[in-house]
């Protein structure tokens, strides 16, 4: 499987790690943002997906600590049709504080799936499984 890449700003080449589930991705520009500002922070790369892929991005687990940034739509979902030459990936993100990034700078990661499968919806009137305790119960016991 090959991803092709354009780079629409000078910025490190994007490197794919051995053994690695998320690819990095940089600002493309340096950024600055107020305290409740909301932007799209520009990622330099525009990708060909393989057909029956999709990209997920999300922050590095350091850009809110570092930068103060959220990213506003909790996760972004890229599909294949978003390919063209002037198609470039962006992170949308709103800012917690005054903050200064630098370009080049590691700021979101992204990772391949395949689509999700077809199946059929089966409306029962019980699951039969045992109930684990509630949503948010996980380590609670």
């Amino acid at each position: 499987m090959k991803l092709r890449i354009r780079y629409l700003a000078d910025i490190t080449p994007i490197k794919y790690i051995t053994g690695g589930d998320w690819i990095d991705l940089r600002t493309a520009y340096d950024i600055h943002m107020a305290r409740g500002e909301f932007k799209y922070i520009p990622l330099g790369v525009a990708i060909e997906i393989p057909k029956g892929y999709e990209a997920i991005v999300v922050p590095r687990s350091s850009t809110y600590s570092r930068y103060g940034i959220i990213q506003t739509n909790s996760i972004g979902v890229i599909d294949e049709s978003y390919c063209g030459d002037g198609d470039e990936w962006k992170l949308p993100a709103y800012a917690m504080r005054g903050t200064d990034i630098p370009k080049d700078t590691r700021i979101a990661q992204f990772r391949i799936i395949k689509h999700q499968p077809e199946f059929e919806i089966e409306v029962v009137s019980e699951l039969g499984n045992e109930d684990r305790g509630g949503f948010g119960s996980t380590g609670t016991h």
